[in-house]
């Protein structure tokens, strides 16, 4: 479990199992899920998530517009839910095929730049970390150029002031 302290599983609709069983038996995920998902393979890639890791991608669930019909209950329970498939044999493998088919091509974009985010959040860039954006982009088939092109946003973005003395 991810954070000790958190409010019951939220129910899915009628005729929707639980997500964890759709993560495990290879059903669907929606997008928000996915994005989340993705968030996830990034912070764990080296063996763990930090809690700014989770600030950064609460941040994230609280203010983008993709995630408007999202809570930070569900991105609990989707944490959860994804570092228990990540524990799996062939989980790593089993997370990108239902990313893939969750997103269409503009969100893996968004995927991307979300990977991008935590990994920026961190300010330890790990080389794990890296090699699993890597796996991201090389898994959502993302172009070369749009990839450099997020990835200077959110250096941008990240830019800090110089230290005087």
């Amino acid at each position: 479990m991810i954070c000790p302290a958190r409010t019951p599983l939220l129910e899915p609709g009628p005729g929707v199992p639980p997500l964890e069983k759709r993560m495990k038996t290879r059903d669907s995920l929606n997008a928000a899920e996915a994005l989340v998902l993705t968030m996830v393979l990034v912070s764990a890639a080296d063996g763990g998530i930090t809690d700014r890791e989770i600030g950064v991608m609460s941040g994230q669930v609280q203010t983008l517009p993709v995630f408007q019909d999202f809570t930070t209950d569900q991105l609990v329970d989707v944490t959860d839910a994804a570092v228990g498939l990540l524990r799996d044999t062939d989980g790593l493998d089993h997370a990108a095929r239902l990313i893939r088919a969750a997103l269409p091509q503009n969100l893996r974009e968004t995927a991307y730049a979300l990977a991008c985010e935590i990994i920026a959040g961190d300010r330890g860039r790990k080389e794990a970390s890296l090699r699993m954006l890597e796996f991201v982009r090389d898994e959502l088939g993302l172009d070369p150029l749009v990839t450099a092109a997020i990835e200077r946003t959110v250096r941008a973005r990240h830019q800090r002031l110089p230290q005087s003395d």
